[in-house]
């Protein structure tokens, strides 16, 4: 059976939920109840008319990773199963299985750290004009996909609405401290080096990808989504060449989309055509049962 469209949620017996561009919010006193939905943006624009499922595969497949990635650095998961959520979360088990978890409330720090192992994306722009990435030199002669002799750390701001703005490193040292800013480093790059490791062996290359943190009782943890197909890129391994863009199974089958059409990124956003939604859905399906060798629970 196909999942039903789920945009956003509202429970009478919660208060109203803080809204992301995929999640909703609510604050349950000690803790966050997180629901991912089936909203989808590209280019920081939330779009219609969303990907029916696509909000169990993210939560689910957040939660495989963060299983995997836990003798890195912990996260912020209390409970994944609706049946360990508060009581007065039951009347609300069927909108919530498989979506939703309940998490430890967590101080943000206000970077998105990513981590790229292929020249692809913005960096790629960025390396045609300048031969740099997030201002980083790079070797003369890469091509649109090449492989990075080494994984680069290459943070953004992390912007309540509009676009993510690339930063150095010495503006989180600026901001965070030096101490913090190379904790944050070397989570990023342990974890997207075990992530693409894990990728590798199923087929999939782990182009780049971004994570957040949060301070929990003095310690950094991994919170948010994690190696997911709406904050990575993911390639077949098999169909890699450097200098072609790769075949992906994530977003950007979204994105490359929007620019066949010439959206100009500043207008109201197109809605999404069958053929996209469908595409889009088979991808992340695709991504899941790769990177977990099982469904998700649909």
């Amino acid at each position: 059976m196909a999942p039903v469209l789920l945009w956003s949620t509202s429970f009478e017996n919660l208060p109203p939920p803080k809204r992301g561009k995929v999640r909703d919010i609510y604050d349950l006193g000690e803790h966050l109840l997180i629901v991912a939905c089936d909203r989808v943006s590209a280019f920081d624009r939330i779009l219609s008319p969303g990907i029916p499922g696509k909000g169990l595969i993210l939560n689910q497949l957040t939660n495989f990773w963060m299983s995997n990635l836990s003798s890195i650095v912990g996260n912020h998961l209390v409970a994944t199963q609706v049946e360990d959520f508060p009581p007065n979360l039951k009347p609300h088990h069927d909108q919530l299985r498989g979506r939703s978890v309940l998490v430890r409330k967590a101080a943000v720090i206000p970077f998105e750290c990513v981590a790229r192992g292929y020249l692809a994306g913005s960096a790629y722009h960025e390396y045609t004009q300048h031969g740099t990435a997030n201002g980083q030199p790079l070797p003369a002669g890469l091509e649109r996909a090449s492989k990075l002799s080494e994984t680069i750390f290459t943070p953004a701001t992390k912007a309540e609405s509009g676009h993510d703005t690339n930063v150095g490193f010495d503006a989180l040292e600026t901001e965070l401290g030096p101490k913090l800013a190379g904790r944050l480093r070397t989570l990023t790059l342990d974890l997207f080096d075990a992530g693409s490791a894990h990728s590798r062996e199923r087929g999939l290359l782990l182009a780049d990808t971004k994570f957040e943190f949060g301070v929990i009782e003095g310690k950094v943890r991994l919170i948010d989504e994690v190696l997911t197909p709406d904050s990575s890129r993911f390639w077949s391994a098999e169909q890699w060449t450097p200098g072609i863009e790769p075949i992906s199974v994530d977003k950007q089958f979204i994105r490359d989309w929007l620019d066949s059409i010439g959206w100009d990124r500043e207008s109201p956003p197109p809605e999404l055509p069958e053929e996209i939604v469908v595409g889009t859905l088979e991808r992340y399906v695709a991504a899941f049962r790769k990177i977990t060798s099982s469904d998700p629970e649909m």
